[in-house]
């Protein structure tokens, strides 16, 4: 019988760290949108520069919540040193998530007018990266001493 939940047990957890992370990223296009559209819209700044401030906020903003709530377990590094690899790892996703917005602010003034349909874009192509990144590198649980299996999922 044990067997039987095992499995069972293990895909609720993945679901639950999948459902966790799209919050986290819910949360992370809010931060990032409201960025870009007060600066670009109402302040008139350069809609690609700003996307590099936006970002860091939005990834610090996402790195809190999945550090409390997503990947929770064990800790790998000091504060600092989680930080600065999450931002390392999330420049991956933002690297495919800035070229979708680059592409479509540049090439369709409507959503120039309107950058926020162009973030949205953005994350949701940075994501699928972002997530890898995230669940395997930053927030990978430790392995027992002397286990050399595969990390847990």
């Amino acid at each position: 019988m044990r067997s039987e939940l095992d499995p069972r047990m293990r895909r609720a957890a993945a679901v639950r760290v999948l459902v966790l992370f799209a919050v986290g990223g819910v949360i992370g296009f809010v931060i990032d949108a409201a960025i870009v559209q007060v600066l670009v819209k109402w302040s008139g700044w350069n809609p690609y520069a700003t996307r590099l401030l936006s970002f860091l906020v939005a990834a610090t903003g996402t790195w809190l919540f999945n550090r409390t709530y997503t990947f929770s377990a064990d800790r790998r590094y000091g504060l600092f040193g989680e930080w600065a690899r999450y931002l390392l790892a999330m420049s991956g996703g933002f690297a495919v998530n800035y070229g979708t917005y680059s592409f479509l602010v540049f090439h369709h003034p409507a959503i120039r007018e309107q950058p926020v349909i162009a973030v949205a874009a953005g994350s949701l192509a940075g994501m699928v990266v972002n997530f890898v990144s995230s669940r395997f590198w930053i927030f990978r649980k430790r392995r027992p001493e002397g286990d050399t299996s595969l990390p847990p999922p």
